[in-house]
């Protein structure tokens, strides 16, 4: 059910709206880890090293086309928070079409572009057949995983963190047994792993259409609704293209320190990647809380309350920082410990080398988490251009950590290029999020929100107001 996140203390609402968004990021994580298993121990390491091998290039474009569905949501968000049905609707329509037109040319594109990719990459011969089938069905199939994304993106837009969480659960499960049943009983090889993954988000964007339908009259669009505009279209682009392009700069990032880890030798390949499957779970919780924040300003947005947009933002900080503090010493002190559960005996080379990568990380998690709350506030409100640069600080900072620290620290320098980059992305949003609240506190509109085609037409009294 749709639930305004204009109404009720700041620091509740966003409490409410994290957990489920919580959950769900672990629950990804742990089929995914599901999935690895399966394939691992029923197909084989060359075939789990072909799944891996795909992994920074399918990201670096689906992870472009995820993170732009979620920016077509903003608008949404903004909408619902000004009570207006009418422009909810009509950015729904705007963000399914281009999300329709994302979807296609992902599909037409990026098969032609995977054996080049792989070549560039410069993977192993023996693991290319495997991986050009992997990477392939994965793109073909890409639609139904836009779409899940962007409906999701939506029914959070409108306060609802809940729905896609089941409907998220049920698509994991479906996974693991269509997995199962693909790989080993059917031998269909990685082919039949990404054809799982396929099928259960087309089942997952098929519950969502029908709860849509059935139970979200604010979200079901009218005929005259999908004559959208060229400006509505540009408002949605503008918004989702700098998302998109955030999370292709991540993927960056991956390449090269992949590239600095292959050079290192393989116990820091494997150290690197078993760190990173702990801190994924670790970061879950601020990733979170950044999505629950950018709804939150979005909507507030709307609605017209500055105040609730600044002393949401400070709440959500101390949770961050409260929430880092907690996971950071959970990370810190049995970093080893959880290592352990993913290598097995007589690698302590490599338990040694991952715990020092979740040491770092964890002593730094509330960087992290003012990182992730000031990003979604200023996403939320409909800035682009700072999350943006911030998000190419990062990728300077961990390819300069993976050149030149890794060339002169070896695993220790490359293990630097997080917090560093961290750090460079809050020395530019601090700032940036300063000079947005002190315009909200002065009322005057934000200069880089959405045009008034999606929001209801102001009063002349809140023309005066503004």
């Amino acid at each position: 059910m749709s639930k305004a996140l204009t109404t009720g203390a700041p620091w509740r609402v966003l409490l409410v709206f994290v957990v489920p968004l919580f959950v769900g990021n672990v629950i990804q994580q742990l089929y995914q880890l599901a999935d690895t298993l399966v394939v691992g121990r029923v197909l084989g390491v060359e075939a789990l090293a072909a799944v891996g091998a795909t992994s920074s290039f399918i990201f670096l474009l689906v992870g472009f086309a995820w993170g732009m569905t979620s920016g077509f949501a903003i608008p949404t968000a903004q909408a619902f928070g000004a009570g207006d049905t009418r422009a909810v609707r009509r950015s729904v329509a705007a963000g399914s079409i281009l999300t329709a037109a994302v979807s296609l040319l992902v599909t037409v594109v990026a098969p032609l572009l995977t054996a080049p990719a792989l070549r560039l990459l410069r993977t192993p011969t023996e693991l290319v057949p495997q991986a050009t089938t992997f990477a392939v069905v994965t793109f073909l199939g890409a639609t139904t995983t836009m779409f899940f994304n962007y409906l999701a993106a939506v029914l959070r837009a409108i306060g609802d963190s809940r729905t896609p969480l089941m409907f998220l659960i049920v698509a994991c499960g479906l996974n693991v047994v269509l997995v199962l049943l693909a790989v080993v009983v059917a031998g269909l090889g990685v082919g039949g792993a990404a054809l799982a993954t396929v099928a259960a988000q087309a089942s997952s964007v098929a519950l969502c259409l029908n709860h849509i339908r059935r139970r979200v009259p604010e979200l079901r669009v009218r005929r005259e609704d999908w004559n959208v505009t060229t400006a509505e279209v540009r408002h949605h682009l503008r918004l989702g293209v700098p998302m998109g392009f955030q999370a292709s700069i991540i993927a960056l990032g991956m390449i090269a320190v992949q590239v600095r880890l292959n050079s290192l030798g393989a116990d820091a390949v494997a150290a690197y990647t078993t760190a990173v499957r702990v801190d994924h779970f670790a970061m879950a919780l601020l990733n979170s809380l950044g999505i629950a924040v950018s709804m939150f300003a979005a909507q507030n947005l709307g609605a017209r309350r500055p105040d609730r947009i600044r002393s949401g933002v400070r709440q959500a900080l101390w949770m961050a920082v409260a929430g880092s503090a907690v996971v950071g010493a959970v990370v810190a002190v049995l970093g080893a410990s959880l290592v352990r559960l993913f290598v097995g005996p007589g690698e302590e080379e490599v338990v040694s080398m991952a715990a020092y990568f979740l040491l770092v990380n964890g002593s730094l998690y509330a960087v992290l988490g003012g990182l992730f709350v000031l990003r979604g506030a200023l996403q939320g409100l409909g800035y682009t251009a700072v999350p943006t640069v911030t998000g190419m600080l990062e990728l300077v900072c961990r390819i300069g950590a993976a050149v030149v620290l890794g060339a002169v620290w070896g695993f220790e320098g490359v293990v630097w290029g997080n917090p560093l980059a961290w750090v460079a992305a809050m020395t530019v949003l601090v700032p940036a999020y300063v000079r947005a609240r002190r315009g909200l506190d002065r009322r005057e509109p934000v200069v880089d929100v959405a045009p008034p085609v999606v929001l209801a037409e102001p009063t002349s009294q809140e023309c005066a107001q503004r």
